[in-house]
Order: structure tokens, then C-alpha cells, then sequence
């Protein structure tokens, strides 16, 4: 009889342990969920994620928090959660940056199997703009101003999209050799140019907006196919004769890989959700961001072709952490 009663308890503890896990993917989230942004606040992956956290924390009953965690170009917000727990409560909130730094960094700290990516968000051009008082009044003007001294541009950080789309025309355009300065985010960048103390700078449009609205930056140019209606006087490069050329940054979501199936499919399923939402449309195409969404199949595919894309360009223009200049 005794035998009996330990082969029941040793069965239905063995039952217990193999239904916990099961148990706790079904009412995900039970508790506080983590948005790790991988840069300083005010930039586009700062308000995404807030905008994103606000909604996420009101459809799933419990807290949101973010956490900046910006520098090295999004490096240390990424290779954080790529250590993380992957239990679905530590989410990166982080841009195109991902793809770019796994070719960019000589050791970036994390690989793209190392976290899988769960929700495509937005996407925003970058935008090129000067200091107020900067004797450049269009992209060409700016170009041929450079050539006279000693220039630099402020970015969101080395290995991001806007470095990229800041070396392709100052470099392989224009020829030129203005100096990279990178930042933590977008926000005190745009701050160190409007203040003079950087000449131009490039960044994904979000933190820019306001400021050429007040005319406390010029803005030159975006870097998309087509005008943003947010800033609907601003041309695109190719408007402006210097080039041909069609740059995003692109926010997403991201968890490490071994993250269970049904926490990444929740994820994606309730995000692609509140991206349909009119309310959420509004707030992300406010910031100069236009909302994406997808499947998971779709976002992967995405993210691979964009981490080949940006791999041939710094082959192109040699933008290469380990490569002085």
C-alpha cells in the first residue's frame, strides 16, 4: 500500500512540474512586464514604447515599466535581454540598429539567434537637419557649406540607421569627410545641434519634428521614397538632386529566442492588435512613425532581409566600428 501511495505522489508531481510551465504561458502576463528601450528618452523607440507600454499595461491588467538603457549604439540594451530570462517579462524595444550592429561591431555581445524578434512596430525615415543659424538653406547649400571646414553631424548612436544614411551622403555623395559624433538617442542629439554645438545632424524623425516645426533646426531633407506628412515641407534626398536614396529606421520588439511559442505568439497577436486600434494609429503616426504589424513568419523575414541590406552598405562605405577614421 505504501509503494502505491509513493508511485502517486511521484506521478502527480511529475504531473505538477510538467503543467506548471503550461499553466504559466496560458495567463501571460501574471506579473510586472519589462519594455527594455534600447535608447535615451524622447527618441522614436522611446515614444513607441511608451505609447505601446501604456496600451499593453491597460489590456493586461498589470504594470508596464521601461527602462532606458541606451549607448554603444543600442548595444547595451540588446545584449541585456539577450541574457534575460526568456519567460516573456524582460521585452527589447529596439530599432533597425539590431540588424546594423551585427555587421557594424567588431563584437556586438549578442547574435540574431540570440533574441527573436515578436512585433514589427513602426517605421520613420531619418532625417537630415542643421543648426539654426547655419548658412545652408537647402541639402546641396549644406554639402557645399561642408567643404569649407572642419563639419560634423550628430547621430543616435555609431551602427544605427541614420550613421549609415549619414555616411552614404556625406561620404559616398558628397565625397566629403564630416566627422561622426554619436549620442545616446536621437533627443540629445537633436539638442546638440539646435543648440550649435554640432553642425548637422541625422536621426530617425521623431525628436526632430518639433524642432523644425519651431525653426529651431533646418530641416534638409528625409531619407524616404516620399515626403512625411508631418513634415510636408521637407523634401526626400532625391527631391533635392544630391542622390537616390531610401533609408528606414524600423522599431520592433524582441525576446530572447528561447522564449516559449506561446508567450512570442501572444506578444505578436496583442500588439498587432493595438496597432489596429485608431486611437494607437494616431499617437505612432503623430511621432512621425508609421505603424507596421505583421506575422511572425512575416517579421522574421523582414528583420533577415534588413540585416543583409545594411550589411552591404558598411561594406560600401567601410563604416566599421573596428575601422579608424
Amino acid at each position: 500500500m505504501m509503494k502505491t501511495n509513493i508511485a502517486a505522489a511521484i506521478s502527480t508531481a511529475s504531473f505538477v512540474a510538467l503543467a506548471a510551465p503550461a499553466f504559466a504561458q496560458a495567463n501571460y502576463p501574471d506579473r510586472n512586464v519589462r519594455l527594455i528601450v534600447s535608447f535615451a528618452p524622447g527618441g522614436p523607440t522611446d515614444v513607441a514604447a511608451r505609447i505601446l507600454g501604456a496600451a499593453l499595461q491597460e489590456q493586461w491588467g498589470k504594470t508596464v515599466v521601461i527602462e532606458n538603457r541606451g549607448g554603444a549604439g543600442g548595444n547595451i540594451g540588446t545584449v541585456a535581454v539577450s541574457r534575460a530570462e526568456p519567460d516573456g517579462y524582460t521585452i527589447l524595444v529596439t530599432t533597425s540598429a539590431f540588424s546594423v550592429n551585427l555587421a557594424y561591431s567588431a563584437n556586438p555581445g549578442y547574435s540574431a539567434a540570440d533574441l527573436k524578434p515578436v512585433a514589427l512596430v513602426a517605421t520613420t525615415p531619418n532625417i537630415i537637419v542643421g543648426a539654426p543659424d547655419l548658412k545652408a538653406n537647402n541639402l546641396k547649400e549644406a554639402l557645399e557649406l561642408a567643404k569649407t571646414g572642419n563639419f560634423a553631424y550628430a547621430s543616435a548612436g555609431a551602427g544605427t540607421t541614420p550613421h549609415l544614411s549619414a555616411e552614404r551622403v556625406f561620404k559616398l555623395i558628397g565625397k566629403l569627410d564630416v566627422r561622426h559624433v554619436p549620442f545616446t538617442g536621437a533627443a540629445p542629439a537633436m539638442n546638440a545641434v539646435s543648440a550649435g554645438h554640432v553642425q548637422f545632424g541625422v536621426v530617425a524623425m521623431t525628436p526632430a519634428i518639433a524642432l523644425v516645426k519651431a525653426g529651431k533646426l533646418k530641416g534638409y531633407a528625409v531619407t524616404s521614397a516620399k515626403r512625411s506628412s508631418e513634415l510636408p515641407d521637407v523634401p526626400t534626398v532625391t527631391e533635392t538632386g544630391v542622390g537616390n536614396i531610401d533609408d528606414a529606421t524600423w522599431v520592433a520588439l524582441f525576446v530572447p529566442s528561447k522564449t516559449p511559442a506561446a508567450i512570442v505568439a501572444k506578444i505578436n497577436t496583442d500588439v498587432n492588435a493595438l496597432l489596429k486600434q485608431p486611437a494607437i494609429v494616431q499617437q505612432i503616426s503623430k511621432a512621425g512613425l508609421d505603424p507596421l504589424g505583421g506575422s511572425l513568419s512575416d517579421i522574421e523575414a523582414y528583420v533577415a532581409s534588413e540585416t543583409k541590406k545594411w550589411a552591404e552598405v558598411i561594406a560600401a562605405t567601410g563604416a566599421r566600428e573596428d575601422v579608424k577614421k
